[in-house]
């Protein structure tokens, strides 16, 4: 009983509903790891006594919590406070605000923005908390907007060095908005990873979220390049002439995207680079984004620098090494100067891009630009890990319980942030992230958003079966982002798909956040055949899509590949048969429901030609702009009819998940110049020519 009370007291769950009326109880084991986690002693009854009195003669009679959370406009709860307590606010352009005594003074109104609430008792008990004053919503979506969906990776151009980059990004955002009005480009997690060989591929398991990866950069496209010496300049050729090398193994000859080849053909050419003195202007401005980023750039510089001696696990690394404020890392850091500069700069020249790629955007017509998306967490032994070690949870893991999709859970291997450290912070490590992340982008995709509100921990050791929910202030996480979102001018969008928990969707709505609809998933499931949903009935605040990249592409779904493709990797759990006629008989449904509303022709929902395939992929799209939704993105690969899945879920060496171009339906890798005159593309995207008003509330 008292365990369960210290539990609930520090947010962790000792039961949930997988489904409505059935409980699973949390075993006590990982109860005790997870409060351990939160440096809590729940191991013994007396270290559970202990902890309650620490609970109740600390937090329970603190005069104010580390953090206070209100809307615009509105004055915080003060409630709880002692009547005559005298209060006073630092804001946070500097002034100071005298609110009198409590109760009775009237507390005077405050800008949006992160403040310091200082309070003093009448028996002279003095407290002070972050005061976070939010606008109550997000800012909205500029009117009906569509766009690609692309992973920036598998979009090469004839200019690419082995992979997509922030140049090919720039142009396909110049020619989507001039020439398809398209009003955004919604991007994979550009966020630094760990470093390899092997780098891991994938987007969603990052070194860092604070900043981008410079493996993204145009080399070609930083000024200095044009000021290369003779000598650096022969070198910077052959180096081109070998990225032409691997651009061409993937784009001719069927070879893999080579994210380390790639880098260390970039990396040599970024040293060539930093031999050419930046002019006054330029010094400027790498100074400037130095000022702005502070220590948080230079603690990312400073763990690339140290990986490159003591390898990418910090958790491996010489004492004192681990701590980024011991005296022997600013040692090392002084020693490392030269490198620390390196991985400065890199990050300096990649945000440059990704501000020129948002700017070609928005002048190219786009309403949107830029929609960057948010990883869920980070790699345990990677930068940011190491930078804010108080921020994370140890010997924690975010994950996902059992569920009807898969039945032993999942375990992610990113360590959760620890809220309690969070509110202490006044959310800081959450804040620069988002202001980081919102510098150059028109709308911003969280991934697994219920993540604001509890994430599934894990310990150590056990599996997915074993862990708990760990509750957040889902108010003050909410709040934080509507702040930075506002400050930024950004739409924000959930992706909410899976188990979500009664009401969050609504908390989500109610704060301007458009949440994720996917075609597939989107049913009556009310009714007992569980048909597609009319149109009219999903919700508008949405970003409505018919499949993204942990799904089959739409072709690969409507052909069946997809389903041989699982077979052949062993990933079915029945026959062959069983799946293919459980997968045709839910494409089957969905075509003759396009038939049915007039989207699709006669006939063509039991054809089987390329041409009815490509004809089904526009009558899908067709019926997602009948919906409402705010927001409608085509995954880039389903306009070219690429049979393949970008990622495949459950498989690591089986698949080359985040490692394939984007490919024309015969699997030949199609550039980008390809794509701009695919005239499968073309026919797609002029289904989004303006749609008259009555045509979409039908």
């Amino acid at each position: 009983m008292g365990r369960a009370r210290l539990a609930r007291l520090h947010g962790v769950t000792t039961s949930y509903e997988p489904a409505p009326g059935r409980t699973v109880h949390v075993p006590e084991d990982t109860v005790v790891s997870v409060l351990a986690a939160l440096g809590v002693d729940a191991s013994t009854p007396q270290a559970v006594r202990d902890a309650l009195d620490a609970y109740e003669y600390g937090p329970a009679r603190a005069l104010l919590p580390p953090t206070l959370v209100t809307r615009e406009g509105r004055p915080p709860d003060l409630a709880g406070l002692p009547g005559g307590t005298t209060l006073c606010v630092d804001t946070e352009d500097g002034r100071t605000l005298d609110w009198g005594l409590v109760p009775g003074g009237r507390a005077a109104p405050l800008p949006p923005g992160v403040h310091l609430l200082r309070a003093y008792s009448p028996e002279g008990r003095a407290a002070h908390s972050h005061l976070i004053v939010a606008p109550d919503r997000m800012p909205p979506a500029p009117g009906r907007a569509h766009g690609f969906m692309v992973q920036l990776y598998s979009l090469l151009s004839q200019r690419s060095w082995g992979m997509g980059d922030l140049g090919d990004l720039a142009r396909l955002a110049d020619w989507s908005g001039r020439t398809l009005g398209a009003d955004f480009v919604q991007l994979n997690p550009l966020h630094a990873a760990v470093p390899g060989p092997p780098t891991d591929p994938s987007p969603y398991r990052p070194s860092s979220r604070r900043f981008p990866d410079p493996v993204h950069l145009r080399i070609t496209d930083v000024p200095e390049y044009g000021q290369l010496s003779d000598a650096d300049r022969q070198r910077a050729d052959e180096l081109a002439g070998k990225a032409a090398a691997l651009r061409d193994a993937v784009l001719k000859n069927g070879a893999l995207i080579d994210r380390d080849a790639v880098w260390e053909l970039k990396k040599e050419a970024l040293e060539l680079l930093r031999t050419v003195p930046l002019s006054t202007a330029r010094q400027a401005a790498y100074d400037a984004f130095r000022a702005v980023q502070g220590r948080d750039l230079e603690d990312h510089a400073t763990w690339y620098a140290l990986a490159e001696v003591h390898g990418p696990d910090w958790r491996d690394w010489p004492d004192g090494l681990r701590d980024p404020r011991s005296a022997r890392t600013e040692r090392m850091r002084r020693a490392l100067a030269d490198r620390v500069d390196f991985h400065r700069r890199a990050a300096w020249l990649t945000d440059e891009q990704l501000g020129v790629a948002q700017r070609t955007a928005r002048d190219a017509g786009m309403s949107v630009g830029l929609v960057h998306d948010l990883a869920v967490g980070v790699h345990p032994s990677g930068a940011d890990t190491w930078a804010r070690q108080d921020a994370f949870a140890a010997g924690m893991s975010v994950g996902a319980p059992p569920d009807a999709f898969n039945s032993r859970g999942q375990d992610w291997g990113l360590p959760p942030w620890r809220p309690d450290t969070l509110a202490r912070t006044g959310y800081a490590p959450f804040r620069a992230l988002l202001r980081g992340l919102l510098r150059h982008a028109g709308a911003l995709r969280i991934d697994h958003v219920m993540g604001l509100f509890r994430l599934w921990w894990i310990p150590e050791g056990r599996p997915p079966t074993e862990g708990a929910y760990v509750r957040y202030d889902a108010e003050a996480m909410l709040s934080v982002l509507a702040l930075e979102a506002a400050r930024a001018g950004t739409t924000v969008i959930g992706e909410d798909l899976g188990t979500v928990e009664n009401g969050v969707r609504e908390a989500l709505a109610g704060r301007g956040i458009l949440g994720t609809s996917v075609l597939w998933f989107e049913r009556d499931w009310t009714a007992e055949e569980q048909p597609p949903l009319p149109p009219q009935d999903w919700r508008a605040d949405c970003l409505a899509t018919v499949t993204t990249h942990d799904l089959p592409s739409t072709a690969g779904r409507l052909t069946g590949e997809h389903t041989a493709l699982r077979h052949r990797i062993g990933l079915l759990d029945g026959s062959l048969e069983e799946a293919r006629a459980a997968e045709a008989a839910e494409v089957a449904t969905w075509l003759e429901w396009l038939v049915a509303l007039g989207l699709l022709p006669e006939g063509a929902a039991t054809g089987d030609t390329a041409a009815d395939e490509e004809t089904a992929v526009a009558a899908l799209h067709r019926f997602l702009l009948r919906a409402p939704a705010r927001m409608v993105g085509v995954w880039l690969p389903d306009a070219v009819g690429d049979r393949r899945p970008q990622n495949l879920p459950g498989t690591s060496e089986e698949y080359p998940n985040w490692r394939l171009p984007v490919a024309a339906p015969d699997g030949r890798p199609m550039t980008l110049e390809e794509i701009m005159e695919s005239p499968r593309l073309r026919a797609l995207m002029r289904e989004f020519e303006p749609v008259p008003e009555e045509e979409v509330s039908r």
